[in-house]
């Protein structure tokens, strides 16, 4: 997990639209729950680890110990008015663990990302050219604990602690003899915390059919830290000038996050989910140094469904095999000149079991569009595949010699 501190940074974003804001955001989806659409809410069970509901936690049975490691490869294509684009990436997505705490409760610990920034692209200008370019990002070291005060209702808590980096550069390059460059630079530094408190129920409809109902909320956060901007004159040995430095206090927050979903299961054989989503980001402060362009947002809202079938949980291989599918469509946070962001994306996925034992490896493959309204900006095809590597081990199970 600390060498997962410093992965974290290098993810697969590559997304002029990251370079708004506090970046794209992550919805804390495994690999599994993306190839279902990114549900979660109302998701539970002793074989997956489930971050977007913490109430989940306390479902797995008292023998067991669950890890999860994702990894994904991402593959871009990009369309504007000036030309086309292509380029790859990936890197390491979340590490999150899942443990049993007694006969009704559980906890979990990890790292996932809450957004980030990764870009890079240039234009012409008035005597030269300009380049855009960005990395970093926030991330979330987690620690969560849920219990079950009586049967079919599981409540539970996620603690974050939020960190991270995220910088924006603008170079500027004459065109003339001397070719002198000089770079902009905003940075934002977060150091923070959060929290995030949900609830599930579940009802037996008959001894085949259960639906589950969850609910979750984060509260909104004024957040901590430091921005400033930077000018450098890269031909030029001098120290560089700072045009501003603020505090995030009083100046930057994120909203609220409300989460709702519901789920039915058929015989531990078919799982199907539809959750929504809702941050009210036209509210959140957000002043950046008086240099650099100025952020609005919109509220965020998405939908998701998916569905998850296995023949046989208890026959041969092949019956034991998962197969996934989801969608989701989502009006994003972000602005552009007026122009509001649209996700949509589709996914399927399939869970190989661990010969030998409970272990999944589950393999996703998504689709994504992104694109704005009403005016055409950047127009952004993107195909992911993840990889989660799902530990199921039965630690703590003492064995009896006779």
């Amino acid at each position: 997990m600390l060498l997962t501190l410093t992965a974290m940074a290098e993810t697969g974003t590559m997304s002029p639209y990251s370079r708004y804001g506090y970046g794209l955001l992550n919805d804390h989806s495994t690999s599994m729950q993306r190839s279902m659409g990114g549900i979660g809410y109302a998701m539970a069970g002793n074989r997956q680890i489930n971050v977007k509901n913490p109430a989940s936690y306390a479902q797995i049975d008292s023998l067991t110990f669950l890890f999860d490691l994702g990894l994904s490869l991402t593959n871009l294509w990009s369309e504007e008015p000036g030309g086309k684009a292509r380029s790859t990436g990936g890197g390491l997505d979340y590490i999150t663990l899942q443990f049993p705490i007694g006969k009704y409760m559980g906890g979990s610990i990890g790292v996932l990302p809450y957004s980030s920034t990764g870009y890079s692209f240039g234009s012409d200008i008035a005597h030269g050219t300009q380049s855009h370019s960005g990395a970093g990002g926030i991330n979330e070291l987690y620690a969560g604990v849920s219990g079950r005060p009586f049967k079919g209702f599981s409540i539970g808590a996620n603690f974050y602690y939020l960190w991270g980096q995220s910088v924006n550069d603008i170079y500027a390059t004459s065109s003339g003899a001397t070719g002198t460059s000089t770079l902009f630079e905003r940075v934002i530094d977060v150091k923070d915390w959060n929290f995030t408190v949900g609830a599930q129920y579940a009802i037996d409809v008959t001894r085949r059919d259960n639906i589950r109902l969850g609910l979750t909320f984060t509260p909104g956060r004024k957040l901590h830290g430091h921005a400033w901007g930077v000018y450098y004159d890269t031909n030029n040995d001098t120290k560089p000038d700072t045009v501003g430095y603020q505090s995030l206090k009083g100046n930057y927050s994120i909203p609220a996050t409300w989460g709702a979903g519901i789920s039915y299961t058929r015989d531990n054989r078919i799982f199907a989910e539809v959750d929504f989503t809702f941050q009210k980001w036209s509210k959140a402060m957000y002043n950046p140094i008086e240099t650099f362009e100025q952020t609005t947002f919109a509220d965020r809202k998405k939908i998701s469904a998916g569905v998850q079938y296995s023949r046989n949980p208890r026959g041969n291989y092949l019956q034991r095999m998962q197969w996934r599918l989801g969608a989701s469509y989502t009006n994003d946070y972000i602005t552009v000149a007026g122009n509001k962001v649209k996700d949509a994306t589709v996914s399927l996925g399939i869970g190989f079991p661990v010969p030998g034992g409970k272990s999944v490896l589950n393999l996703g493959f998504e689709y994504r569009h992104r694109n704005t309204t009403p005016t055409r900006l950047v127009t952004e095809n993107y195909f992911n595949i993840t990889l989660g590597i799902n530990f199921n081990e039965m630690w703590f199970w003492t064995r009896k010699i006779n």
